[in-house]
């Protein structure tokens, strides 16, 4: 979690701090994470054959890296991280009840809370009034990576297939890299250790650890990842922690908890 957190972070640091273009941001995050998963995938069993089921994986990836760099030239790094996970955990939800997982009273109601909550934090207000460019490509990005996980869930090897899409996407990240701009030493450290580091290897680290917890307590602990990097945010960043966005993330967390709990 702490890793997923650190996305946000580093996502906002390179991008807003350190002026580096998103989509240079995303091209140099993107190669890291192909390059690091790569190496982890071949000491394990090499990258499997890419069919159009898997076609479909990287294109669900690339809609969510681009958009979510994009998000932060605007977007404080807690604010955006809680939009991430509201549209992530909706996509889900929405995605689960097509295919025929029919949801329960108790999910319905907590996927209520959760929406109201994301309104609050939306509506403007006058101690917050957030970028409607960056909530747009935030929330994209939310569904891109609750796409992305979705297809994730049925895989036999979860960690082959993240990988195969990370390299898949190798010549989209040298085009990124090409048009993009703000090339600085410090952008480029941050943005490789967001991508090697908090995103290679963090989803690394989770797909080995979300088999071996209870499917409530891998949903419930994604709760930390939007309270982590405000946090860390205000810490680091010096980003503001408004009363608004205090009690509407008390109220998304607090929906997605009802949801993911069985009592």
């Amino acid at each position: 979690m702490l890793s997923f957190a650190a996305n946000s972070v580093l996502s906002r640091a390179g991008i807003y701090f350190f002026g580096m273009e998103p989509l240079l941001f995303s091209g140099i995050r993107l190669a890291s994470g192909a390059i690091i998963l790569a190496v982890l995938v071949s000491l394990q069993s090499g990258l499997p054959v890419l069919n159009r089921a898997r076609s479909l994986t990287a294109a669900a990836l690339l809609i969510y890296l681009v958009p979510f760099s994009l998000a932060y030239l605007t977007l404080p790094s807690g604010v955006g991280a809680l939009i991430l996970f509201g549209v992530v955990q909706i996509t889900m939800f929405v995605g689960s009840a097509i295919v025929g997982t029919r949801p329960t009273p108790r999910q319905w109601l907590g996927m209520s809370i959760a929406m109201i909550g994301l309104v609050w934090l939306l509506w403007p207000s006058e101690t917050l009034a957030l970028d409607r460019f960056g909530v747009a490509f935030m929330a994209l990005a939310g569904f891109g990576w609750g796409v992305f996980s979705l297809r994730g869930r049925g895989s036999s090897d979860p960690l082959a297939d993240i990988g195969l899409s990370f390299v898949v996407l190798l010549p989209v990240a040298a085009v990124l890299m090409v048009v993009g701009a703000g090339w600085s030493l410090a952008g480029v450290i941050v943005a490789m250790v967001c991508g090697g580091m908090t995103s290679g290897l963090g989803y690394a680290l989770w797909y080995y650890v979300l088999p071996r917890i209870a499917a409530t307590t891998g949903a419930v602990v994604q709760l930390s990842v939007p309270v982590i990097a405000i946090i860390v945010g205000a810490a680091l960043l010096g980003e503001v922690i408004t009363f608004t966005i205090v009690m509407a993330s008390g109220v998304v967390l607090g929906g997605i908890a009802v949801t993911a709990t069985r009592r």
